[in-house]
């Protein structure tokens, strides 16, 4: 469904320092980074997707937006422990501990997290009976 996710920073950087680990820990290892974005998972064909974290292009400050959240499929709820972990000891907030959320279906396991620009995450893993 989708090619890529762009996601801005103020601070590449700390944003780097940020997704680094939890990409490496979903099996996406950076792909490219220069003064402008880094990049991470794969950019070769119409069925490969990858994350981006850059300073917008409009050169203003990057602003989160209201309702807005990328969320990361992860291969086990154990995974989503650590990626939570990560990412609140590297600078992230928390939005929501790991855990079930019947709300959202049976099954329905997630976090949520805040990058360091505030851009919110969800890690989710639908655990089958």
């Amino acid at each position: 469904m989708f090619s890529y996710l762009m996601l801005g920073t103020n601070h590449l950087p700390t944003a780097i320092a940020f997704y680094d680990p939890l990409m490496e820990i979903l099996g996406h290892p950076r792909g490219g980074s220069n003064d402008e974005g880094a990049s991470w998972g794969t950019f070769s064909d119409n069925h490969s997707v990858g994350l981006c974290v850059g300073r917008p292009f409009n050169q203003e400050k990057a602003t989160i937006g209201n309702g807005v959240m990328a969320a990361f499929n992860a291969p086990d709820t154990h995974t989503i422990d650590r990626l939570y972990a990560v990412a609140v000891a590297n600078g992230g907030t928390s939005e929501g501990a790991p855990g079930f959320r019947p709300q959202y279906g049976e099954g329905f396991y997630s976090a949520y997290v805040r990058d360091p620009d505030g851009n919110k995450l969800a890690f989710v893993y639908y655990v089958k009976n």
